[in-house]
């Protein structure tokens, strides 16, 4: 008996060695990532938010990528962030309303995924309630719409995976996997999901031409009494072509969804939703939050002749109260043909966005 017990004490002992030269030969060194920053945002916007305790890595990086392409994190393993936020549509969904797993439509449009990183007041979401892009990772997840899981059930299919435990350790330190690492990873993926190569920024960088037509329609952009456009999404010094606030459009006048009041509380942010970009409105119909408008033309005929005048309507929207800025048809066409020039072609090409 006594001899029986010391070989299995010898057979633990040299297990615990063994484990102990596997820990010891797992060196944790992230291999630190900076953020290219494209020759169009230099000198025009402040440099991106990137936050202390998540700052990028290789590793980090290509773990979020895998995670954002990975149906594993639903419920029953089919749809994965990927699913609603497809590169061929500038990260955003062809659908009015995507569909989750169980068949059910959700009741906003799918915003694009872009220029993230540059979002300096951290608020996301259309409503604004998630506070930082950690935070945003975080709903999909657990949303009874969308993946329709538990963070409890989605963290413990990644932690008996052959490869995520590894993958962790790599971009993190350690192979215990929690909620707040994965939304780290898919965050540090998508601050470096950037789009800045549309003719419009070659033309500011005078590598390319616009044509009469774009010109003109930029300038009725600016203009006060025609587009009267640059309040909210920014002119050539604002790059990122939104201010990353909240408006009330004009898009109704009685409002089913309440938009920023929902978070806030106040009633004074009634039918405010976030500005989208408009980068890329050449891949991301339909528009605006609930995704009404199927084309660019029927977004321009809105702010032409479709304002709808409310208590909260932005105060710049000053041709609310005649129902619109009442383009002429050029000008119309104009102002669309300015509006694509702000279209990336090689962004939703671009091979290191691809799932690996």
């Amino acid at each position: 008996m006594k001899n029986i017990l010391s070989i299995s004490s010898i057979i633990f002992a040299l297990l615990l060695i063994s484990c102990n030269e596997d820990n010891e030969e797992r060196v944790y060194n992230p291999t630190p990532y900076e953020l290219e920053i494209p020759e169009v945002f230099q000198n025009r916007i402040i440099a991106p938010l990137i936050p202390s305790d998540n700052t990028l890595t290789v590793e980090g990086i290509a773990l979020g990528k895998k995670l954002f392409y990975d149906p594993m994190l639903s419920a029953n393993g089919t749809q994965s962030c990927s699913s609603c936020h497809k590169l061929e549509n500038s990260f955003t969904d062809t659908n009015r309303f995507s569909i989750g797993i169980d068949g059910e439509a959700g009741t906003r449009n799918a915003m694009p995924i872009f220029n993230l990183a540059w979002n300096f007041n951290e608020t996301f979401f259309w409503d604004g309630r998630a506070v930082s892009l950690e935070n945003q990772a975080e709903e999909p997840v657990t949303n009874p719409i969308e993946m329709h899981n538990t963070w409890k059930a989605a963290i413990n299919s990644l932690q008996q995976d052959d490869n995520y435990p590894d993958l962790f350790f790599d971009a993190f330190g350690t192979s215990q996997i929690s909620m707040e690492l994965v939304t780290k990873a898919i965050s540090q993926f998508e601050r470096t999901i950037i789009s800045a190569n549309s003719k419009f920024d070659q033309a500011i960088l005078g590598n390319a031409s616009l044509s009469p037509s774009e010109v003109s329609g930029y300038e009725i952009f600016m203009a006060e009494d025609k587009g009267d456009c640059f309040h909210c999404h920014g002119s050539i010094n604002n790059p990122l072509w939104t201010d990353n606030l909240f408006n009330n459009n004009g898009i109704d006048s009685v409002f089913t969804d309440i938009g920023l009041e929902k978070t806030t509380g106040n009633t004074y942010d009634r039918g405010k939703f976030k500005t989208p970009s408009l980068r890329n409105l050449k891949f991301t119909a339909p528009y605006m939050h609930d995704g009404r408008f199927n084309t660019i033309e029927e977004v321009i005929d809105h702010y032409s002749e479709g304002l709808k005048f409310s208590s909260t309507i932005d105060p710049l929207m000053k041709s609310a109260y005649k129902g619109g800025v009442h383009l002429t048809d050029e000008e119309k066409s104009d102002l669309k043909a300015f509006l694509l020039t702000l279209s990336d072609d090689s962004f939703i090409i671009n091979q290191s966005f691809y799932e690996n």
